[in-house]
């Protein structure tokens, strides 16, 4: 594990966008409502109510100079250790701390030395609030493309995850291949992030404010599935997605017809082909979700409900943490209550969120509560 003060990784060279990031979130941005758009600003959606109690414990300057775009908090946190990547002011670490408790461990790097100032400063605050007798957070200053010189070991992470930050780097395929080295067998990435409806134009990717604001940097989300199946993880498993507003007339006349939508996936680290499609029983024991486990858009568990999963939720389940949280048989197999099937709406992820839903648009869109549309202008719903 990387000492606390690490520094920056001598064999990664700053790029001129490093440089310009580093800039804009130690100087330019000095509270949240310095930001020019919505991108990095949490969506209003319904906050868990174990939740909430842990971030009314994180430290108001600390919660002033954070900068997000969704909410990263994954079930089934007990005693993991977290890597948190571009971990800013250290507001996620500080409320996941709580979450993983004192048996677990929340890492958290950045490259920005101005962010990392303010996440050290209270991080003795934060150990009393908890009524922990020794830290379990760490701070490192370092790339999130270069984890490996930043002192952070092969194989040492329950989990990792980044909230809007992956957008702001150049090479995002080095970022995943980071993150999957990192992780255990059975680790997942989960997080959130920025993405466009397609690929960007260098005026766009050029423009210093709208790559601070997360946007100049957003990812065609069709290229996210593409690089996740190069680096080696299961195909993403979209969990939420909604719009993007840019009020900000200058910006948006950059920006064109392009849309933004900030959308939460996760990523596991598994084995592929070997699992096959089968049964699962949820047993309810994860805090904060025992009567309903939202896995992703797709499947939601109730407890004691037997569900119907095909062979890649199949593996996922039972190679990750959440394989002592589910009773598995085979498919077909006898069962009370009777089997429950996962939606079968044909899904577009994240390109039914980037329609533009004015009164022009052909077929009306119906949303769900994962900001999912279940119709579609050119694909009805199945």
């Amino acid at each position: 594990m990387a000492a606390e003060k690490g520094g920056c990784a001598k064999d990664f060279a700053d790029s001129t966008i490093h440089v310009d990031v580093k800039d804009y979130y130690g100087k330019v941005l000095q509270k949240t409502s310095d930001l020019k758009s919505n991108a990095c600003v949490a969506p209003a959606q319904p906050i868990p109510a174990f939740i909430r109690q842990a971030l009314k414990k994180v430290h108001p300057e600390v919660t002033a100079r954070y900068y997000g775009c969704g909410l990263v908090v994954p079930e089934c946190l007990e005693g993991s250790r977290i890597l948190d990547l571009g971990s800013g002011s250290g507001r996620d670490c500080y409320m996941l701390s709580q979450l993983v408790g004192e048996s677990g461990h929340v890492t958290g790097i950045d490259m920005t030395e101005g962010q990392l100032e303010v996440a050290r400063m209270y991080l003795d605050y934060h150990m009393q609030e908890f009524g922990y007798k020794k830290p379990n957070v760490s701070f490192v200053q370092g790339y999130i493309e270069a984890l490996t010189e930043a002192g952070l070991e092969e194989s040492s992470f329950d989990i990792i995850i980044s909230n809007c930050v992956v957008n702001l780097s150049p090479d995002k395929k080095r970022v995943l291949r980071e993150a999957y080295r990192t992780l255990k067998d059975g680790g997942e990435l989960y997080f959130s992030d920025v993405y466009s409806s397609g690929r960007l134009p260098d005026e766009i990717k050029n423009h210093k404010v709208l790559w601070g604001e997360c946007i100049g940097g957003a990812l065609w989300w069709e290229d996210l599935l593409l690089l996740a199946e190069q680096v080696g993880f299961s195909p993403p498993r979209l969990v939420t997605a909604s719009l993007i507003t840019v009020d900000n007339k200058e910006l948006q006349d950059i920006l064109g017809e392009f849309k933004f939508v900030s959308a939460t996936y996760r990523l596991f680290k598994v084995p592929k082909g070997s699992t096959k499609a089968c049964q699962v029983i949820y047993n309810g024991s994860i805090t904060g979700v025992e009567d309903s486990f939202h896995f992703d858009s797709q499947y939601t568990f109730k407890v004691d409900d037997v569900v119907q999963v095909d062979d890649e939720v199949a593996s996922i389940l039972s190679h990750s943490r959440f394989a002592e949280e589910f009773t598995f048989q085979p498919p077909g197999a006898p069962c009370e209550p009777c089997r429950v099937k996962p939606k079968v709406t044909k899904f577009l992820d994240v390109e039914m969120c980037l329609l533009d839903f004015s009164s022009s648009t052909r077929g009306q869109c119906v949303c769900s509560v994962n900001f999912l549309c279940a119709t579609h202008p050119e694909n009805p719903a199945v």
